[in-house]
Formats: structure tokens, C-alpha cells, sequence
């Protein structure tokens, strides 16, 4: 019986660590195949779109890239302060919103979280057009602020935030620093933020990622090269109606990606933390 069970245990981990291998191979494959064609000619890539060994194209695509209306530096400046205004924005009014539903008791508490919930549920793409008509309207179009400033409002992100609170948050830390004379914004400033550090690391990796990627508004509102934004520049690599060099997009989308993996191995080490205190048994 013990061989049994010892067996059945070494069978069970061993499937374990294939599944965990598989899944590994399957999420990091793509973005494989992408960093491997940005070193390949248009040719390689249509014969075959697939290669796991790279090529000697990559200087040539390069010079292709920079000989067009990409220019890296000035994209990845301008995404990381739209980005980064965003992630802040996110992050730090969605947990003060989050503490406010949680720590105070006032009578119109469940009816706001039950309209932040609604209009979690409304698409984005419904409320773009008179969103649009509304920053031209006041004269805003190629500025950052009408890209930064919605983030204030996430709902996504507050009911996330509101949900990590009612379960990590003892509210007789609120109350003993009240009673020692902190004021309301040094306790959430000093006690709460440090407590909310694995949620704000999670939700910042998706509002970053999520902005960084986002094409639709920022296409829509700004108009100036100097103001365009990585994805604007990667998805204009494409007008050439003569020819599309597809190494050189390619190695575009690369240098578009590779932020969003210096932000993830910065934060996830947090969110690993934060996976860890909640294993803890008292």
C-alpha cells in the first residue's frame, strides 16, 4: 500500500511538472517566434512565418525601421508618460476609493459600489465617440492629460482593490491610528498603501500593459508625430502600399513589448509576496 502511494505520488508531481513545463513553453513561444523574425528578412518570414533560430537580418531591419516614421526613443518616451500617468492614476485613487467603501460607514455605500459595478459593465468603445466630441469640443486633442485623467475612474480596479481590503485590512488598525491623532489621508498614505502592495503590483502590471497597448483613443486624439505613441508607430510600419517589410515590423513590435517585461519582472515580485502572506496559516 505505502509503494502504491508513494508511486501515485511521484506520478501525480511528475504530471504536475509537465503541465507547469507546457504551459511555460506555450505562453513564452510566441513571443519567441516574434523576437526570432524581427531578425529575419521579408522573404524568411513568407516563406515561413515560423522559426525558432534567428537570422542575420536584424541590423538591416533596423535600418529599415528607423528610415520610416518610427522612431523608438520618441515613441517610448511618449507611451511611458502616458502609461506611467495612467498607472498612478489607477492604482492610487482606485485604492482610496476601494478604502473609503470599506473603512466608512455611510448610508449610501452598497448603492455606489452597486454603480461602479454598472458601469464596469458599460464597453469602452460605446462612450468613445462622445468622449471624443467632448475633448474637441474644449480644445484638448494632442495633449496627454484626456488619456491620463479617465484612469481615475477604473472600476475594474476598485472592486479588485475592495475585495483584497475586506480580506487583508483588521479595522482596528484604522481605529488605533486614529485614536493616536493620525489624519485620515497619513493612514491610508502610511498604513494602508503598504498593506495593498501585492494588489497595487497586480493591478499596475494590467493598467500599464493596458494602456501601453491601447491604439484606439490615442489614434483618435492625437494627430501630431511627436506626440505618437509605440503602437501608433508600430501599426503606421504598414502603409506602404508598395511593400510591407515585415522583419522591420516585426522588430518593432519587439521593441514595443520589451518595456512590458522590464515592468513585469519589477512588480511581480510583489505579487508573489503577496501570494505567499496569504498562504499563511495563524
Amino acid at each position: 500500500m505505502r509503494k502504491d502511494k508513494k508511486a501515485s505520488e511521484v506520478l501525480l508531481r511528475v504530471i504536475i511538472y509537465v503541465t507547469c513545463i507546457f504551459l511555460v513553453v506555450l505562453s513564452v513561444l510566441p513571443f519567441w517566434i516574434m523576437i526570432m523574425n524581427a531578425t529575419r528578412s521579408t522573404y524568411e518570414i513568407q516563406q515561413s512565418a515560423i522559426s525558432f533560430l534567428p537570422s542575420t537580418y536584424a541590423l538591416n531591419n533596423l535600418k529599415v525601421l528607423l528610415s520610416k516614421s518610427f522612431n523608438p526613443m520618441v515613441g517610448f518616451i511618449n507611451s511611458m508618460l502616458i502609461s506611467g500617468g495612467v498607472t498612478l492614476c489607477t492604482v492610487y485613487f482606485s485604492s482610496l476609493t476601494a478604502y473609503a467603501l470599506v473603512v466608512y460607514n455611510w448610508r449610501l455605500r452598497r448603492p455606489f459600489f452597486t454603480f461602479i459595478m454598472a458601469v464596469m459593465m458599460i464597453p469602452a468603445q460605446v462612450t468613445s465617440i462622445g468622449f471624443y466630441q467632448f475633448i474637441y469640443s474644449i480644445h484638448m486633442t494632442n495633449q496627454y492629460l484626456p488619456l491620463i485623467l479617465p484612469a481615475i475612474a477604473s472600476p475594474a480596479t476598485v472592486f479588485f482593490m475592495r475585495q483584497y481590503l475586506l480580506a487583508s485590512l483588521p479595522l482596528d488598525i484604522v481605529n488605533s491610528a486614529r485614536i493616536d491623532g493620525s489624519a485620515e489621508f497619513g493612514i491610508f498614505n502610511r498604513i494602508i498603501l503598504p498593506i495593498m502592495k501585492p494588489a497595487i503590483a497586480t493591478q499596475a502590471i494590467f493598467a500599464f500593459v493596458g494602456s501601453w497597448n491601447n491604439l484606439f483613443l490615442p489614434l483618435i486624439l492625437l494627430t501630431d508625430s511627436d506626440k505618437y505613441t509605440m503602437p501608433i508607430m508600430v501599426s503606421l510600419l504598414r502603409g506602404d502600399i508598395y511593400k510591407t517589410e515585415y522583419g522591420s515590423v516585426y522588430l518593432g513590435l519587439t521593441l514595443t513589448v520589451l518595456p512590458l517585461f522590464v515592468v513585469y519582472f519589477l512588480l511581480s515580485k510583489y505579487i508573489i509576496a503577496g501570494v505567499a502572506l496569504g498562504g499563511m496559516k495563524e
